[in-house]
């Protein structure tokens, strides 16, 4: 099983595999055809309260970690994040964010929980 993040503002490459963009928000200043997104599950990610807590620096990395994770057992977002586990069984997948820090994003927790 192959995850891996990259930000959605970087140049495909060959070894990206199925391209997921895992924002709620589609980047700003890229086309869709310059990203190359295969698919885009809105449902799994964070909710709008969430990331505006978050972004907003009134919590740590650690609890918005423990918070989405626990937005991923809602029916529709476990549904999705089996799917794009299923595709990660099949072969490469990259997990898209427009996050200046992928590392420490909700991309970040998706990917291990995928891995």
């Amino acid at each position: 099983m192959s995850v891996r993040i990259r930000r959605v503002y970087e140049a495909p490459e060959p070894e990206d595999g199925v391209r997921v963009l895992v924002d709620r928000l589609w980047p700003r200043g890229l086309s869709k055809d310059a990203a190359h997104v295969d698919e885009w599950p809105k449902g799994l990610t964070p909710s709008t309260e969430l990331r505006r807590w978050y972004h907003a620096g009134e919590g740590s990395y650690e609890e918005f970690a423990d918070r989405y994770e626990a937005e991923l057992d809602a029916h529709e977002a476990a549904d999705l994040l089996d799917h794009v586990r299923e595709l990660a069984g099949k072969g490469a997948v990259t997990l898209l964010t427009a996050s200046k820090s992928p590392e420490r994003s909700h991309a970040a927790v998706l990917a291990r929980l995928l891995s």
